[in-house]
């Protein structure tokens, strides 16, 4: 029986979950177009991923650049030739108390969590339309319910972020299209390394990004009729 081929676009795909993304769904035979701003990293997953025997291109773009990723993301589903799922996974976290917090760090933060997916949306979304069927997901965080101290920024872009997908769900419902966030709690990659973040948790007791890419995976894969609206997976540790 031959199955029709899928093509998803995954923001944020040369590390962490974006990365394990890319590889489950080149293995469950899902060709991916990877976007993330180094070109190098992502050369290297696209090998991995084409490996399985899908397309996997990669594609560099500055999403910080709020402006230019509409028009660059449309190009990209223009080039792969259109994008079924859409996984909106690239994001950067941030610590300091609110009162601490500077005007220009604060928009840094809310452009590239919550603004940048917006406008990859708006790029995907006339394709998706046309086609009468798509499927977007929304990488948020536990932070989005839950508010942590000194995590008030960041906690904001993806509470912010919960909301636009829900609301896309809704007006997107009659065009075929669904909408999902996913809120992971503390998820072990590169994120705790960057100079953005001050934080000292337990690592091994966090979730791996290969588990939180079976469930992106998992939530793609459901039958058209059904659609997981917001998935929060923990650790089974709780909150560190």
């Amino acid at each position: 029986m031959s199955v029709e081929k899928r093509r998803a676009l995954i923001t944020g795909a040369s590390s962490g979950i974006g990365k394990a993304t890319a590889l489950e769904f080149a293995k469950a035979g899902i060709d991916v177009a990877l976007v993330s701003r180094s070109i190098d990293k992502l050369e290297t997953v696209a090998a991995a991923a084409r490996h399985t025997g899908v397309t996997a291109t990669a594609y560099a773009v500055d999403l910080a650049n709020v402006s230019q990723v509409k028009a660059k993301i449309q190009a990209i589903a223009l080039d792969f030739g259109g994008i079924d799922i859409l996984v909106n996974n690239a994001g950067m976290a941030y610590t300091a108390n609110l009162s601490e917090t500077p005007l220009e760090d604060w928009q840094q933060i809310i452009n590239l969590n919550l603004t940048s997916v917006f406008q990859c949306i708006m790029g995907i979304l006339p394709g998706m339309r046309q086609r009468g069927t798509g499927t977007i997901i929304n990488v948020a965080s536990i932070a989005a319910k839950q508010p942590f101290p000194g995590w008030g920024a960041y906690s904001v872009s993806k509470a912010g972020l919960v909301t636009l997908s829900q609301t896309l769900a809704q007006e997107e419902r009659p065009h075929g299209i669904r909408v999902t966030a996913i809120c992971p709690g503390a998820v072990n990659t590169e994120l705790w390394d960057t100079e953005t973040v001050n934080a000292d948790l337990d690592r091994s007791q966090m979730l791996t990004p290969e588990i939180v890419a079976q469930t992106i995976l998992h939530t793609a894969l459901l039958p058209q009729q059904a659609v997981i609206d917001e998935l929060t997976l923990m650790p089974s540790a709780g909150a560190l």
